[in-house]
């Protein structure tokens, strides 16, 4: 703050001419926030982040009445105007009285805190046609936003490519405390392919004039559902992360719907909006910006590890949300633009479940254990040991010929729902490796074989581990595992975006990460 008094004074109830019982504080890495009863001062903190600066009294006032009239689009009633913070004549600070103007803040009505629709979520009040009520509001507010010229300009790819540098520049003094390597360098690969990629679309969509002056901001503690539909606190203090494609403010909402736990209302919601609009396109650009918002959203929690007004549980907190954000950015860049089937496949012990449990949320995609549907289908419990012979038993060729055709009909279906689905199973014949691919050519489906590779002594191990686990439903041991290797059809013939050799001796992180950009760039 320009004047550390500032705080101290506007935490006090007679600061007020209303004199509230309490006042409440609340501090984000921008602002300070005065709760005082019914009305709410925001303060501007006298900070530059590169993509704000909030440096002089003159900034701070400028943004004050860009804050005002902004929010008014969507929240007319609820944003009544910019006051002077004063020095009295003995310094103390006054709220609009005759001296100096030492600070401005933005005063606002207090909003029913019982009606935001984070609230409503989370008490299971948020009945599917308020999210359309939501989806309308938002579409009509697009529809009627300014766009051509200087926002056409602001928000075509150049900008978009600009915002995401600027966003792994700022976030590198975070590698290793909020977002692990492995992630950084995905997420980033990622986007920047995805723009290099999707080129075209993107001028379409300025030429189609789907680039709006947006909120910016739209998550679900900025939305209260009442008699009408309020959405206020939107981006004041940069025009190029307001001047965005409609897209993206869809995305940004569904995105923290998924943040939340609730995936089925973010696709009610998104579903909602494109039946508003009739922008299909919105489908494949959907990832690409809930991953650009996740990673904001990590990355602006995230500074406030190094903020000194906010104490240190309150930075704790921030670290975790900040690298639970950053993980969602993970699985958002993760996931395809189209269904897929998945062969995780190798020799015993190699790692295929742990590398298909890791990869099967990051994907969106169905599971398929061939060691659990064995089992299954012969009425066995998948913990029941069953220690033949390499071939023998219920591993016996015709058993096998039926557990497999019984996966890749499980997997149609899923394949048929437009669901993405992995296969966990050691796939040790060729003519199996070529059914699956037809099944998934015949859905239009990518189709990618994960072969699992790793140091046999590590595998030997594994396989001890496995055998004294009571719950592991494997029964694989090193006798079998030397039959197996000797009776694996090599995998030859396949182009490399569809064979994927990951090291799975290494950490479930680092091979998740492995296979993941294999995935990807073979896409």
């Amino acid at each position: 703050m320009t004047h550390p008094p500032l705080v101290a004074a506007m935490s006090r109830p007679e600061f007020y001419p209303h004199r509230p019982e309490t006042v409440e504080v609340v501090q984000t890495h921008i602002s300070t926030i005065f709760i005082a009863g019914d009305v709410v001062y925001k303060v501007k903190k006298a900070v530059n982040f590169g993509f704000l600066d909030f440096t002089t009294l003159e900034k701070r006032r400028h943004y004050c009445d860009e804050e005002l009239r902004l929010n008014r689009r969507l929240a007319p009633r609820a944003y009544l105007e910019v006051v002077a913070i004063t020095a009295g004549p003995s310094g103390e600070p006054a709220l609009g009285g005759p001296g100096p103007v030492i600070e401005y803040a933005v005063r606002m009505r207090r909003l029913p805190q019982e009606r935001m629709l984070k609230k409503l979520l989370q008490e299971g009040q948020a009945r599917p046609e308020m999210l359309e009520a939501v989806a309308r509001r938002v579409a009509l507010f697009h529809a009627e936003a300014e766009t051509g010229g200087e926002i056409d300009r602001i928000g075509g790819i150049e900008t978009i490519r600009r915002n995401h540098e600027e966003n792994f520049d700022q976030t590198e003094p975070f590698i290793g405390r909020t977002i692990p390597p492995e992630q950084y360098r995905f997420i980033r690969a990622y986007a920047m392919g995805f723009l290099e990629r999707e080129r075209s679309l993107f001028d379409r969509r300025v030429a189609q004039h789907r680039i709006r002056d947006c909120h910016g901001d739209l998550h679900l503690e900025h939305i209260l559902i009442a008699d009408d539909i309020l959405i206020f606190d939107c981006i004041e203090f940069n025009d190029r992360f307001r001047y965005e494609d409609v897209a993206a403010e869809v995305a940004f909402l569904a995105m923290d719907l998924d943040f939340n736990g609730y995936a089925d209302e973010a696709v009610h919601f998104v579903a909602a909006y494109i039946r508003c609009t009739g922008d299909d396109e919105i489908r494949t650009l959907l990832h690409f910006y809930k991953c650009y918002y996740a990673y904001v959203r990590g990355k602006v929690v995230g500074f406030r590890l190094d903020d000194d007004a906010i104490a240190a549980p309150e930075r704790e907190e921030a670290a975790r949300t900040a690298a639970r954000y950053f993980d969602l950015a993970y699985t958002c860049a993760a996931r395809l633009e189209r269904p897929a089937l998945i062969l995780v496949a190798g020799l015993m012990g190699t790692g295929k479940s742990v590398l298909a449990r890791n990869l099967a949320p990051r994907l969106g995609a169905e599971t398929l254990r061939m060691d659990v549907l064995r089992k299954e289908r012969l009425a066995l419990k998948p913990t029941d040991r069953h220690p033949e012979d390499f071939g023998q038993g219920i591993y016996a060729d015709d058993v096998s010929r039926e557990t497999y055709a019984e996966a890749l009909r499980r997997a149609e279906d899923l394949l048929a729902a437009g669901g993405s689905v992995i296969i966990d199973a050691s796939y040790k014949r060729e003519d199996e490796r070529r059914r699956a691919e037809a099944l998934a050519r015949r859905y239009g489906a990518a189709f990618h074989i994960l072969e699992c590779r790793c140091p046999e002594a590590v595998i030997r191990r594994r396989l001890d581990v496995r055998g004294a686990d009571a719950d592991e439903p494997s029964d694989g041991r090193w006798d079998i595992f030397e039959a197996q290797r000797a009776n694996f059809d090599p995998m030859s013939g396949w182009a490399s975006g569809v064979h994927i050799a990951v090291d799975t001796g290494t950490t479930p992180e680092a091979m998740t990460a492995e296979a993941l950009r294999g995935i990807r760039q073979g896409h």
